[in-house]
């Protein structure tokens, strides 16, 4: 008996490879001169089975798709040479990507003002981002806004300039010409918005140091 794989229950049959494919047309067309459509497509369908493996809703699955299948092929684009970029890169990685690293990157994101790009990634992605660390970023002006668990891909390392990592051991490949910070700070997961608040804190403190050293300026 064939088993009908678990993205596909509740959807016409052909509905995900038409997805895939409106996917990978857009894409295409923006890394027009960059890329060639068998790699963009090649890059659709593995992001689309990295998220499948991890996710616990599907009905946002084709639109994470193609948000991440772009963000890969950026970074894949820097890491090859095959485009210039001249602000700083910065990743920040956890074990599932729903607390500290999603935590930093959007403190970095509203420290930095558009001047450093940021990532965060997980070494086992799973699950859903916590309210008390979104109710606790949201007590400092930001919304935590389209923030989902990412897998570690090799490109997302490679283009980094500074990959953070935030108990998740030796999962990060290392690279040489790359800085690697290993961030002791506390997982917030499970623990009550008093100790969330700590750690977006101490976070806060660590993101305002490395903001000011990427930029030579103090913020």
């Amino acid at each position: 008996m064939t088993t009908t794989p678990h993205f596909t229950r509740g959807l016409p049959p052909r509905e995900p490879g038409l997805q895939l494919a409106r996917i990978t047309d857009e894409l295409a067309d923006q890394f027009r001169g960059t890329f060639s459509r068998t790699t963009v497509a090649q890059f659709v369908r593995e992001t689309y089975r990295l998220l499948t493996a991890s996710a616990t809703v599907n009905v946002h699955l084709p639109s994470l798709t193609a948000r991440f299948a772009r963000d890969r092929l950026i970074d894949y684009g820097k890491a090859a040479g095959l485009t210039h970029v001249t602000c700083p890169q910065v990743l920040f990685i956890c074990v599932h990507n729903i607390g500290r690293s999603q935590m930093a990157a959007a403190l970095l994101d509203h420290h930095a003002c558009g001047n450093v790009t940021v990532r965060s990634a997980g070494s086992q992605p799973r699950g859903d981002i916590p309210a008390t660390i979104t109710t606790a970023l949201a007590e400092k002006g930001i919304t935590l806004r389209n923030a989902y668990p990412k897998p570690l891909t090799d490109e997302i390392v490679r283009a980094a300039d500074v990959v953070v990592t935030m108990g998740c051991g030796d999962a990060c490949p290392i690279y040489p010409g790359k800085r690697y910070l290993d961030w002791d700070v506390p997982d917030p997961l499970g623990q009550t918005l008093d100790a969330v608040r700590g750690i977006r804190d101490e976070l806060d403190q660590r993101i305002r140091e490395l903001v000011s050293e990427l930029h030579g300026d103090a913020i």
